[in-house]
Parts: structure tokens; sequence; C-alpha cells
């Protein structure tokens, strides 16, 4: 693994665990083993790092969502797994999806990767709003009447039900956040 993933794969862990403010690259050096100096070289501005990270993680996750989709036909089975995404994000209650540790702390970040959190948002709506809209054909997730909607709350609900777990540090917190939604969906 090259210098620079060494980095990309700390700060995340760095970032989920801590959020954007709770680490520095005084502390992504000393975790690491290398000069700051070493980490500006590759990072110029922990915006940059920032930027990279998120850029990184919609590519990830995006790919594991196309992954869902060849691999299960139905609906329900792929909003399950998209659920699973979240509840394995959550590691033992000590991180959140890098998206939601990013949102929870918007004013330190700068336009770009603010655009790039919004992206992340936009593209998983839009694979959200396909799984609902094939509900509506395969039955498999209960009472969806506008998909863009569900697709929407369904998002929200995830996210909300991460920082909800994280704070009571209790998974059963996200189960119970999630479990009416899951409830709707048929095996």
């Amino acid at each position: 693994m090259s210098t620079r993933e060494i980095l990309l794969e700390t700060a995340e862990k760095a970032v989920r665990r801590r959020g954007y403010d709770g680490f520095s690259y005084a502390d992504l050096s000393a975790k690491v083993g290398i000069r700051k100096a070493s980490i500006h070289y590759h990072f110029p501005k922990k915006e940059d790092l920032a930027l990279a990270l998120m850029m990184r993680y919609r590519e990830t996750v995006i790919k594991d969502l196309e992954r869902i989709s060849k691999q299960h036909t139905l609906a329900g089975k792929r909003l399950s797994e998209f659920v699973d995404i979240y509840r394995q994000a959550l590691g033992n209650c000590d991180m959140l999806c890098l998206c939601v540790a990013f949102s929870s702390g918007p004013d330190s970040l700068n336009k770009d990767i603010l655009e790039e959190i919004t992206c992340f948002q936009t593209e998983a709506n839009a694979w959200l709003t396909e799984v609902f809209e094939l509900s509506i054909k395969d039955k498999t997730i209960l009472n969806v009447i506008d998909s863009n909607n569900d697709a929407a709350a369904c998002l929200a609900l995830v996210q909300g039900a991460q920082l909800v777990a994280r704070a009571a540090d209790d998974i059963m917190e996200f189960e119970k956040a999630v479990a009416g939604l899951m409830n709707r969906v048929k095996t």
C-alpha cells in the first residue's frame, strides 16, 4: 500500500471516530510514523485530505451499491443490504460512516468538500429511488407510495440512526430506529 493510501486509511478512521475537527496532521504523523512534511507533500492542506477522503468514500460506496444491485434482484434484499452498510459502518458504536461524520460539522468544511458530500447524497438517493421503484413491481417492500420520498426518508433514517446509536454507544438504538423500515421488507 502506498504512503498516500496509508494516509487516507488512517485519516478516514480518525474522521469516522473523532470527526473532521478531532484530528490533526500531528496526530496522523504520529499514527503513521512519518513526518508532517511528508503528509503535506501528499495533501498540502487538511481540506485537500478531506476532499480526497470524501471522493474515495463516494466511489467505494457507489461500487458497493452497484454490487448489491448485481447480486440481488429483489428490492427488499437490496434495501436490507443498504441498511447493513450503515450498521457495519458503526463498528462497535465507535464510528460513523464518513459522510455522516463530515455532515455533522459542515461549518469546518470548504465548498468543494460540501459539494462532494452533496454528490454522494444525490447518488445514494438515486440508487434508493430505483430500489423503491423496483419494489412497486416486485412487492418486497410494503407501502411504497412515492419512491423519491421513501428514498430520501430512508437515507435520512440510516444516517440519523447512526448518530443516535453512536451517542448512546448502543447498536440497539440503530436497530430500533430502522425497525419500522425493515418491518416493511418482505423476506
